[in-house]
């Protein structure tokens, strides 16, 4: 099996999400210690606070942008590796740049475009250390949330006044996902806004998940699916399989998966009160 066509492969693609994510599992390379999901939360079914903003760091700039992105495509055709380079970004760590590759999870590059990183790399002798790619994976969680129409999401509006905003990625066929959903009133009384995005595990879920965005009352549904009931709607053209294609490129790879409007993974299950402590009401 070969990268290029897992790259181009829905269903192949989304073997690679499993454990490490695409890339990782395409190519053998073993994650450094990032992009985890806490504990409570459901794994694909098929396989801490925001660093000070990058902005403010110095970064790489002996590489053009543009050179660079030519080199590493011409490396990855080399290895028989068909992806499109979108993105390099300088980082704090000299000769270190972020990539973002089309239906791939983004991950680090050297000067010269032949190592590949996938994971995080950690910026120690300041008062606390430092995750390099944590403010690089929020705003690119943002960006890819923010292409994404509400009417395509299933809102769940605070009680009173909104105190924060969390997009969550779920699967009513996950325990975790259920958990959370049933403490939904408890959460919007916190004055926390929660909207929902499809994130079906396996294709065996993708039906269900459809069939809550394709029901009349989708919130309704929501709930009667998370409490293990039948939704039974009519099929019709639905968001389910591009929301879900989104959230591969974005490495989520297990339910429920929680961000805050800045782009900031949450993790997966978080109780009431502690989704609220993390978020800062």
């Amino acid at each position: 099996m070969t990268l290029s066509s897992l790259a181009n492969t829905h269903r192949l693609a989304k073997l690679m999400t499993l454990a490490q994510g695409k890339l990782a599992r395409a190519i053998g390379i073993t994650l450094l210690a990032g992009g985890t999901f806490g504990l409570v939360a459901c794994d694909n079914a098929n396989s801490s606070t925001v660093a000070k903003n990058i902005a403010s760091q110095p970064v790489t700039t002996a590489v053009n942008d543009t050179q660079l992105k030519q080199k590493l495509s011409a490396n990855l055709v080399k290895s028989g590796i068909e992806a499109k380079v979108l993105s390099v970004t300088p980082t704090p760590m000299p000769n270190m740049y972020w990539v973002k590759v089309e239906g791939l999870p983004a991950f680090f590059t050297d000067s010269t475009g032949q190592y590949i990183v996938q994971g995080d790399i950690i910026k120690v002798g300041s008062a606390k250390p430092v995750r390099v790619s944590e403010d690089l994976l929020a705003k690119d969680a943002k960006d890819a949330i923010a292409t994404i129409d509400k009417k395509d999401m299933i809102i769940f509006p605070a009680k009173g006044k909104t105190k924060a905003v969390i997009d969550v990625f779920t699967d009513t066929d996950c325990p975790y996902c259920r958990k959370l959903h049933s403490e939904i009133e408890q959460i919007n009384a916190l004055g926390i806004e929660v909207r929902y995005l499809p994130w079906p595990r396996s294709e065996q879920t993708f039906p269900i998940m459809e069939a809550i965005w394709c029901s009349s009352d989708r919130k309704a549904a929501m709930t009667q699916a998370a409490q293990g009931m039948a939704v039974n709607s009519p099929q019709c053209a639905n968001p389910v399989r591009k929301i879900h294609d989104l959230g591969l490129s974005m490495g989520i790879n297990g339910t429920p998966a929680i961000y805050d409007q800045n782009g900031r993974q949450l993790g997966g299950y978080l109780p009431a009160a502690e989704l609220a402590k993390a978020l800062n009401i």
